[in-house]
Order: structure tokens, then C-alpha cells, then sequence
């Protein structure tokens, strides 16, 4: 009985150990962050600094470098997370309630396109900006990174709405409801926490998104935080170490509270519990 034993233990401590390299990997970054950000000679090893500064986040705490940027992700990150959203909760519902054969290649479709990197797109993508004048505008590049985030949203919104009972629907299309009635007020409310997911995938996903404004806008006025980060990498490979810690502890606040606020509804279920009568 022993070896089975000491076999078990040792694969508990193997697995164990894998773990905590794992989660060391993620941790060591994050300290760098934290330790940069406060030691006026930062460099990229993790040490705990001799003295503590606040001159890090004075000087990136001006419009130029921070509130203008943020400004900017935080108008150009939530009007495409509400219309991806808008846009897949209306797209996911007749695939969720409605049986085709042309479902399953559409959702095929969907996933699919949800795998094509967004490189591979940009050159074609720009020359049309080009030519219908959205190019260098806020609301254009808003539009073409909902309809990057779309195609998973939609896939995501579908699988949450699987899980509302149609009895549900049935019982307000008797009390007169419309079919947008009864997609507003029965099921959106049952799949919050569905709606919860994808808000916050789709907020991280653009909030962290280089490319796609780097090519799309061309005036610095216009630029998120996500490109004014360059600002801090100096010529010839010189980069601001502390300075650059700072901002990324700004720039990954707004992530956080819009977590916080809405982890709440991640823990949520449909509630049914008197909705039907027996």
C-alpha cells in the first residue's frame, strides 16, 4: 500500500510545484510593476527599492500622457463594447430560439472568423477607411473594433441564452409581448451574467488593442492610451522604466473597477424560483 501512496505524493508535490512556477510567472511581472513604479532607479530586475518616489506618477499624470489617452480608450473602448454588445445580443437570440439548416454553417462562420488575426485584415481595412473618409475619425475606428469583438460575442451571447427556459418566453408572448419585448425584458435580465461576460471580454479585449488605433488614427490629439504608452520609450532603445511602471498601473485601473463593479452579476444564475407556475 505504500508505493501507491508515495506515488500519489509524489505526483500531488509535482503538480503542486508546476503551480506555483505557473503562478510565479504571473506574480514577477506584476511585482516589477508595483516596485518600479516607486524606485527612482528602476530598471527591469525585481528589487525592492532603497528609497521610495512618487516622481513616477507625477510625471506621467499630465493631459499629454494620461488623461487625454484615457480619456480617449474610455470613449473609444465603450462605444464599441455597448455596440458589440447591442449587436450580438440581437444577433444570438434568433440563432438561440430559431432551428434552420443554416444555422450550424452560420455559427461555423462565426467561429471561424473569430480565428483570422487582425493583421491580415488592416491593409484592406485602411484602404477603405481611405476611401469612405472614416480614416483618422473616433467613431469609425469604434465601429471597425465592435465588429472585431463581434463574431465571439456573438457565440458567447448564443451559449447564455441556451440556458433560458422558452416556457419563460411563451408565458409573455401570452401576455401580449413582443418578440423585442420579450428579448428586452425576459431573457436579457435572465443572461446578465451572460451579458456581464461579455461586456468585460470585450472591454479588455479592445482596452488593450494597439494595432487597430495605431493604423486607424493619425492625429495625437485622437490617440488612446494603448499607443501614448510609446511616449515612454525613449530613442535608441531607451526606455523610462519607473515612468513606464506608473502608466501601467493607471492604464490597468480602469479594467479593474469595471470588473468589480460588475463582478457581482458573474456569480448570478437565472433565477426561476416563481417565474412558473405550476
Amino acid at each position: 500500500m505504500r508505493a501507491p501512496v508515495r506515488h500519489a505524493t509524489r505526483r500531488r508535490l509535482a503538480a503542486d510545484a508546476a503551480l506555483l512556477l505557473t503562478a510565479a510567472g504571473f506574480a514577477l511581472p506584476l511585482l516589477w510593476l508595483v516596485l518600479a513604479s516607486v524606485d527612482p532607479g528602476a530598471d527591469l530586475r525585481v528589487r525592492l527599492p532603497g528609497s521610495v518616489t512618487a516622481g513616477h506618477f507625477d510625471a506621467v499624470l499630465t493631459d499629454e500622457i494620461t488623461f487625454t489617452p484615457m480619456l480617449n480608450s474610455l470613449l473609444l473602448c465603450g462605444g464599441a463594447t455597448l455596440v458589440t454588445v447591442v449587436c450580438a445580443a440581437f444577433a444570438a437570440y434568433p440563432l438561440s430560439r430559431y432551428r434552420s439548416r443554416f444555422n450550424r454553417p452560420f455559427l461555423l462562420t462565426v467561429l471561424f472568423t473569430t480565428c483570422l488575426p487582425i493583421t491580415a485584415v488592416m491593409v484592406p481595412v485602411y484602404g477603405l477607411f481611405v476611401q469612405v473618409e472614416l480614416i483618422d475619425t473616433m467613431h469609425g475606428t469604434a465601429l471597425f473594433l465592435a465588429t472585431s469583438q463581434l463574431p465571439f460575442a456573438i457565440w458567447l451571447m448564443k451559449n447564455f441564452m441556451d440556458g433560458v427556459p422558452r416556457v419563460l418566453e411563451e408565458a409573455a408572448w401570452t401576455d401580449g409581448a413582443s418578440t423585442a419585448q420579450t428579448l428586452i425584458r425576459v431573457v436579457l435580465p435572465l443572461t446578465g451574467p451572460g451579458v456581464a461576460v461579455v461586456m468585460i471580454y470585450t472591454f479588455i479585449m479592445l482596452w488593450g488593442n494597439f494595432f487597430v488605433p495605431f493604423m486607424l488614427l493619425l492625429s495625437p490629439e485622437q490617440l488612446p492610451a494603448s499607443v501614448s504608452v510609446f511616449t515612454l520609450f525613449g530613442n535608441y532603445g531607451s526606455v523610462v522604466y519607473g515612468q513606464l511602471a506608473a502608466f501601467s498601473i493607471l492604464y490597468s485601473l480602469p479594467v479593474l473597477v469595471l470588473y468589480v463593479l460588475i463582478a457581482r452579476r458573474l456569480g448570478g444564475g437565472f433565477t426561476l424560483g416563481g417565474a412558473v407556475k405550476g
